[in-house]
This record gives structure tokens, C-alpha cells and sequence, in this order.
């Protein structure tokens, strides 16, 4: 296949950008995308140019690290992490737009590449336990019931990528914060902390500067985790009860 990409290219976050195009020919469907990206990357080192700056780790689609828009969909066409999207979803003579999630609380680095570090510090406010340190307590010794259990794990299973703020017209966080406050107050070890946990999370979160939720659903439609949009309904209970 032969693939057009129009890449937004820009150097810093006080640098202008722009769109450039490339062309990326002999991609195979079995492609992941950022293999392909790898492609064109390398025929860009090859002809002195700089390479598009984008971010992976993992590619199994398990830590979040990578992400950005394309043709304005956050991780693409498919419900998928970015790195386990695969050029099958795509045809020959394809135009592709790839551009950076655009919330003012994650501000450019480079490229394709924007800083995330507001989801951790979110998390440093509040996104814990208090346990006691020494020997492992015993599984059973603190029963949780399978609903709350399996909520609890349904909601942990948000890897903070990002995609969420990214497609919400709000650029809200919501979705990301509501997975953190419901995974840990569903269980019995998440109760001492409850409270100050969602207001603590929820300050941080607005002074990060995301906006807030206005229930569109854009947040759940892109979530590669399918993190269920009642998780923000569990956030703002918890956070009526605590205030």
C-alpha cells in the first residue's frame, strides 16, 4: 500500500507548527501503525531529515505510553491502543491526518509527542491506600464482594493514555479520574481515604486545567480499556458525599 501522511511537525511547545506531508510506500497490512511510522522514519534518518518524534514503549497496548490523532479519532479508527492498531484498517491511497492531543493540560513536547505528567500528578494527590508495612496480609482475610470486585478491576484497567481528555470537546479528565476514584473506593481498603481522595483528585485534576464533564460520551467511545462512562457518575457521587 501507499500511504499519505500529513504530520504535524512542530519543535517545541512555544514553537508554531505545521502540517507536513510524506509519502510512506510498501506498507503491508500487517503493519502495525507505528511500525509504519518506523518506516518512514527511517527514510528520513537516511535522508538527513529529522524523524517524527512519537512515544511507545510497551506495543502490546498494556502501558498507555503511546497515542495521538488520527483523522481527529484519539488512537484511530479502531477501539484499540495506537500500537496495536494495524494498517488492515486502512486502504491504498489512504490520506492520513496525524496530529497531537490537543488539551491544554498536556502541553507539546514535540511533534506528536505531548506531556502527560498532569495524570500523575493527579494520581500523587490522592490515588492511593494506607497499608501497613511488613508480611503480605492474607488474601481471605478481608472478603470483598464479586460485584465490587469486578467493578473495582473493570475500572483498573484504565492505563492513563490519555485518549479520553483527548476526544472530549471539554478536554476533560473525567473519565481517567473517575476509573482512579471508583478502583479504589469500591474496595474495603480504599474506604479510610475516601473522601479526601475524590476532593484531593478532583482539585488537582481542575488545577491541571482540564475542563469539565458535560456527558457527551466522546471519552468512553475512544477508550481502548472501554472504562464505562458511569464511572464519572461514581465520581461525582462520591464527591457530593465527601463535600
Amino acid at each position: 500500500m501507499r500511504i499519505t501522511l500529513k504530520i504535524w511537525r512542530q519543535d517545541g511547545a512555544g514553537d508554531a507548527g505545521r502540517l507536513v506531508t510524506y509519502e510512506v510506500d510498501g506498507v503491508t497490512e500487517d503493519m502495525s501503525f507505528l511500525e509504519m511510522l518506523d518506516v518512514l522514519n527511517e527514510e528520513l534518518t537516511e535522508a538527513g531529515e529529522e524523524p517524527v518524534a512519537f512515544e511507545s514503549d510497551c506495543r502490546e497496548g498494556i502501558c498507555g505510553a503511546c497515542g495521538f490523532m488520527v483523522n481527529g479519532v484519539a488512537h484511530g479508527p479502531e477501539r484499540t491502543t495506537l500500537c496495536q492498531l494495524h494498517m488492515r484498517s486502512f486502504s491504498d491511497g489512504d490520506t492520513l491526518t496525524l496530529e497531537p492531543f490537543r488539551a491544554t493540560a498536556f502541553p507539546i513536547v514535540k511533534d506528536l509527542v505531548v506531556d502527560r505528567s498532569s495524570y500523575d500528578r493527579i494520581i500523587e494527590s490522592g490515588g492511593y491506600i494506607s497499608v501497613n508495612t511488613g508480611a503480605a496480609v492474607d488474601a481471605n482475610s478481608t472478603p470483598v464482594p464479586k460485584v465490587a470486585a469486578d467493578r473495582a478491576f473493570d475500572a483498573a484497567t484504565c492505563i492513563g493514555c490519555g485518549a479520553c481528555a483527548a476526544a472530549c470537546p471539554n478536554a476533560a479528565g473525567m473519565l481517567f479520574l473517575g476509573a482512579k476514584i471508583t478502583h479504589l473506593g469500591e474496595l474495603p481498603q480504599g474506604q479510610p481515604e475516601r473522601d479526601s481522595r475524590v476532593i484531593n483528585m478532583t482539585n488537582q485534576h481542575d488545577e491541571e486545567g482540564f475542563g469539565g464533564c458535560t456527558n457527551i460520551g466522546e471519552c468512553a467511545a475512544v477508550c481502548p480499556k472501554g472504562i464505562p462512562l458511569d464511572v464519572i457518575s461514581q465520581l461525582n457521587k462520591d464527591l457530593r458525599k465527601a463535600l
